[in-house]
Formats: structure tokens, C-alpha cells, sequence
């Protein structure tokens, strides 16, 4: 590992784990160097207050003495998929809060919450107060599935469901149907196994985490027993990690469903996988081959609820009822793999599947969206055109995570992304290739034509009030805390 890679993985075990890291602090050997400056401050706009916009921020405070970095967000409150993309049952991912808590309450970072780019204040008007914009709004849209009767009732977006029980309020009156016994993911990564687990977690666990009442009142009504997750490739192509297997295995009162032959010659090609592809078909075997003892017999009658793991089938229709008013199965292709590896494809081999199930969700990825004309933008990637985070033919645009890279990676690959886009950004000022001669106004100017329009924000002070709130709230229920799903309320809370 390089010393440079080693810094980043240091730091963001640290990070993850809650811990003062000596890359916050300036003793990380690697870091680069600080930079000042005897001209007028560069002031950097930063747009989305996920762990993209929020890790650019705090390697840019840290390296640049008198950078001034105004974070900008679309709703009352920040740190974006950090609070509505990560399980509620995984509050340790959630400990990143508090490292992106001490960048915001820096001197010199501002957070502007309630603000959307792109239709409260245009990337131009920006562009003409700041020496520097960075996007790092992330993947905000869903991608489609393509197939017939996919708009039939009973069938919701991974994201939307995510965003149902993790209390986005764009999705809080979503409502899903769960009187259904069987629920079919389409889809294998971490969020299929994410929503795999909250549907079938005991609610005893989920009662002790942050998801929100309304979601915890319909899934203790739930008739949901059974899920599969379905995916056109095989065992060896699962986007998901060991963590998310390891959890689904031991989840209490559940069982996993395997078909033997899909693993059939795995063994032999183990041996020569990358370590963590390894270390997860390992699992996955010993997952399916493992045959239960007669002393687990009794155990087993308490596992009263299933999840499987469907491999090489595509889905190509949502089945409608008899009366067509909703869905009641999907149409599978069974599919075979040309190619190895991760780079397999799956092709059809003519036969078809219909699977029953009153619940479909597609977790097929998420998709980031253009902000404006001005901004080039790639939407077959999904993606901003970009070197090194600079923005394609645009001096003085940066860009971060998501809509940077994919929808791709864990936290920690947010960091070194956004760690990436920042060092580019001080290197421009190094050079001066961006020009920082001139002073720009910063947040002033795009606060008063905020005003001037009617737009409320919101300060990092005036979330922590409502941080405050939603905490009381959930100690009155015995949870860590209790979100507000309307953003009216939100505003109408700091208004107070």
C-alpha cells in the first residue's frame, strides 16, 4: 500500500469509527502541504451537504488557511445519504456526522440549507460570487427499469423505499403495500440487502434505531415473510460486501434460500479471487452448502421467515392482477454468463420465469441528474465530464462523488474522491490557474437575492435546533431520535 493510500485508509477508519484522526489535526504524514495566501480569501461554494460536499469541505479548510467554503443544501438539513441512505440499524456509518459537525462549525465554512441550485439561485449567480464552485449534489434520481408494468401499484424504486424509512420527506407519504407474503428485490448490492433486512428484521431491533415511526407502524402490520433478491449474473458478480452477507446469514428468525447448483465449480476458482471477492464467495458457499444438525431442528421451526438469493435471472414484466389494478409477480429471462469475472455479461437463453409476490422493488442503482445548460453534462453515464474533479472546458467548476464518479463505492470511497477534487482545486490556486486576485462577495450576495425572492435558509445553528428536537422526541419513544419528515415543520421549528 502506498503511503498515500495507507493515510487514506487510516484516516477513514478513524472517521468511520468516531475518532480524532491526525489527518484532521495536521500530523498525517502524506497530507499535503498547507497552503496560504496574502490576497483576498478564495471563497468556495460547495453544492450538496452529503459526504461528498462535506469531505471536500474539510480537506479544503485544512490545506488552504484563509479558504472561506459556503456548503449549499436542498433541504432544512444536511449530510444527505449519511442520514437517509444508511440503514437504520447502522449507526456506526453514522458516526461520520460528527467529524462533518467540526468542518461545519469551522470559522470559516457556512452551511446554507433549504437552498436549491439550479432553481433558487442559478450555478451563474454563483459563478459571479464565488472564485469556485464545487458539485457534490450526488445521484438524486432513480433509474428505471425499462420493462412493461413497472408503473403498476405495488412496485417502488429501492431509493424511494430507502428514503420512506429513513424519513427523506420527499417520501414520507409513500405508503408501501406490505400485505403481501412474499417481496421480490431486483437487484444484488447493499441496499437490496439493506431493505432485505429491514423488512425482515424483528421489530424489537428496528424499535432501538432511527427509522421513523410511520415506517415502524406499517412493517409491524407487515405480512411479508419471504424475500428474494434477484440478479442477472452469479454468485460471483453480487455487488454486495461481506458486512451486508454476514448480517442477512445471522439475522434472527430468518433462514437463507439457496439453489445448490448455482454454485456448482466454485470451489475451484476461489482460490485464485482478489481477497475481498474471496473472502465474500467463501461466505456465500459455506452459506449454501452448510446443512443444519438435528440438535438445530427446534431452531429452525423459529426461523419462520426466508430470503434468497435468485442468480441469473432478468426481469422483463411486472405481472398484473387479474383485475390490472396492481402488480402480482414478475417475469424472469433466465439468463447464462459469457465472460468471467466482474466483467460477464449475462445473455438470455430463451426460457422464461414468472415469480409470484404482491411486492417488487428495483434496485438497479441510482442516477445523478444535470443542474444546469451551463454545466456540461453526460446522461448516458449519469455523470459530470470531469479530470481529476475539474470540470470539462468550465475553469473554476469542480466536482465530487456521485455525480462525479457513479453511484458507485462505500463512504470511505466518497472521501478519497472528494479528497481527490479538493487537492485539484488547491493545486489550481497553486498555479494560478484560478484566478483568486479578485474579491468575491461569497454568501452575502447569494443571501440577498435569496431574500429578495422569498427563499428561507437555514444556518447549521438552526439545525442544530432541530437536531435537538427530533433527539427529545426519540428519547420519548426509546429511540436515538425521531425525524421530522416535513420540511415546513422544519422551518417553521427555527422560526420559533
Amino acid at each position: 500500500m502506498t503511503p498515500r493510500c495507507s493515510w487514506m485508509w487510516r484516516h477513514a477508519r478513524c472517521m468511520l469509527l468516531g475518532r480524532r484522526c491526525s489527518v484532521t489535526t495536521g500530523r498525517c504524514l502524506g497530507a499535503a502541504r498547507t497552503l496560504s495566501s496574502t490576497s483576498h480569501p478564495p471563497k468556495i461554494c460547495i453544492v450538496g451537504s452529503g459526504p461528498a460536499g462535506f469531505y471536500t469541505a474539510q480537506h479544503l479548510l485544512k490545506h488552504h488557511t484563509n479558504a472561506v467554503v459556503d456548503i449549499y443544501e436542498k433541504l432544512p438539513v444536511p449530510f444527505g445519504l449519511v442520514r437517509f441512505g444508511v440503514a437504520p440499524d447502522h449507526p456506526e456509518v453514522k458516526n461520520v456526522i460528527n467529524t462533518f459537525t467540526q468542518t461545519a462549525l469551522s470559522e470559516r465554512c457556512s452551511f446554507i440549507g433549504n437552498v436549491t441550485v439550479g432553481r433558487d439561485v442559478t450555478v451563474e449567480e454563483l459563478e459571479k460570487a464565488y472564485n469556485a464552485i464545487v458539485l457534490s449534489y450526488g445521484a438524486e434520481d432513480k433509474r428505471e427499469l425499462g420493462i412493461p408494468g413497472e408503473e403498476l401499484p405495488g412496485v417502488y424504486s429501492a431509493r424511494d423505499f430507502v428514503g420512506w424509512y429513513n424519513g427523506l420527506p420527499d417520501n414520507r407519504h409513500l405508503s408501501p403495500d406490505l400485505g403481501s407474503e412474499t417481496a421480490v428485490i431486483l437487484g444484488q448490492g447493499n441496499v437490496a440487502l439493506d431493505i432485505a433486512r429491514i423488512l425482515l428484521s424483528p421489530l424489537d431491533l428496528l424499535k432501538k434505531t432511527d427509522i421513523t415511526q410511520s415506517a415502524l407502524e406499517a412493517l409491524s402490520k407487515s405480512r411479508v415473510k419471504r424475500v428474494w433478491l434477484v440478479g442477472r449474473r452469479g454468485p460471483l458478480q453480487v455487488a454486495f460486501t461481506i458486512k451486508e452477507l454476514r448480517e442477512m446469514i445471522h439475522l434472527p428468525g430468518t433462514r437463507p434460500l439457496y439453489c445448490s447448483s448455482d454454485f456448482n465449480g466454485l470451489g475451484d476458482v476461489v482460490k485464485d479471487l482478489p481477497r475481498p471477492r474471496k473472502r465474500l464467495t467463501e461466505l456465500l458457499l459455506k452459506s449454501a452448502m452448510e446443512k443444519p444438525e438435528k440438535k438445530d431442528a427446534a431452531h429452525l421451526i423459529q426461523r419462520n421467515r426466508e430470503w434468497g438469493l435468485l442468480f441469473f435471472r432478468n426481469p422483463i414484466a411486472v405481472l398484473p392482477s387479474e383485475d390490472g389494478k396492481r402488480a402480482s409477480g414478475v417475469r424472469l429471462s433466465v439468463t447464462r454468463l459469457e465472460g468471467t469475472g466482474d466483467s460477464a455479461v449475462a445473455v438470455p437463453t430463451g426460457q422464461e420465469e414468472d415469480l409470484s409476490c404482491g411486492l417488487i422493488l428495483s434496485s438497479i442503482g441510482y442516477k445523478s441528474v444535470p443542474i444546469s445548460p451551463v454545466v456540461p453534462f453526460l446522461p448516458n453515464k449519469g455523470i459530470i465530464p470531469n479530470s481529476m474533479g475539474r470540470v470539462q472546458g468550465t475553469p473554476g467548476l469542480y466536482c465530487s462523488g456521485w455525480v462525479k464518479r457513479g453511484p458507485t463505492g462505500v463512504i470511505t470511497t466518497t472521501m478519497t474522491d472528494s479528497f481527490d477534487t479538493a487537492q485539484s482545486l488547491l493545486e489550481d490556486i497553486k498555479s494560478g490557474a484560478l484566478n483568486i486576485s479578485e474579491p468575491r462577495p461569497g454568501a452575502s450576495a447569494i443571501k440577498e437575492l435569496l431574500l429578495l425572492r422569498g427563499i428561507q435558509t437555514v444556518s447549521f445553528s438552526d439545525w442544530e435546533k432541530i437536531d435537538e428536537v427530533e433527539i427529545a422526541r426519540g428519547v420519548e419513544v426509546g429511540k436515538p431520535r425521531e425525524k421530522i419528515l416535513d420540511s415546513e415543520e422544519m422551518l417553521q421549528l427555527i422560526c420559533r
